[in-house]
């Protein structure tokens, strides 16, 4: 089944211009294996698929109208939900067992903010990929229409939800990088 949903990710994100989401969750699915080996296909068939919903919306319906944009609990909890549905829906539609989709659910509703062992395995392989693959990207399209101010808050939130301490250390150099990163592009945005 893991097969299937990474090319349903792939022909999803396949219409953008820009490959980051595409690298950002099969990054997710590697650290979530190589954190822990023995994770089972939900788990990897979560992480490759945790961000689903923004291959099926504009980029400026991302945050519109929300406080603290990328961050706001009421955008998180909806981008959790709306992922969860469009990857239960497709398992669904491929026939899988009704405890994959239902497992699969559960992980990518707690992707953002963890939970149980493996909700937490999940978000942190989460933060490693987006740490290790989508600064640049992130400061050169969010930086100009945020600011500064909350891509730090988003860089700081990304590494600090990280409870698994090898994860951790395995961030923290991406981590220190994200944050030069934004000092040299700060004068711009």
């Amino acid at each position: 089944m893991f097969s299937a949903v990474e090319r349903f990710v792939e022909d999803s994100f396949g219409k953008q211009d820009d490959p980051h989401y595409i690298i950002h969750l099969k990054r997710t699915a590697y650290w979530a294996k190589r954190l822990d080996p023995a994770c089972d296909e939900a788990v990897l068939i979560a992480a490759i698929s945790h961000d689903i919903e923004r291959a099926f919306m504009a980029p400026s319906d991302l945050c519109e109208g929300l406080k603290d944009g990328f961050l706001d609990p009421v955008y998180l909890a909806r981008h959790q939900q709306r992922s969860a549905e469009i990857i239960s829906g497709f398992l669904q539609l491929k026939g899988a067992s009704p405890d994959l989709v239902a497992r699969v659910r559960t992980l990518v509703s707690k992707h953002e903010e963890g939970g149980s062992e493996a909700q937490n395995l999940l978000r942190d392989a989460d933060s490693l990929s987006f740490l290790e693959n989508n600064i640049t990207h992130f400061v050169a399209a969010e930086g100009p229409s945020v600011g500064k101010g909350l891509i730090k808050r988003k860089f700081d939130w990304m590494y600090q939800r990280i409870s698994s301490p090898v994860a951790r250390e395995i961030a923290k150099k991406w981590y220190i990088q994200a944050l030069r990163c934004l000092d040299e592009e700060g004068e711009s945005i």
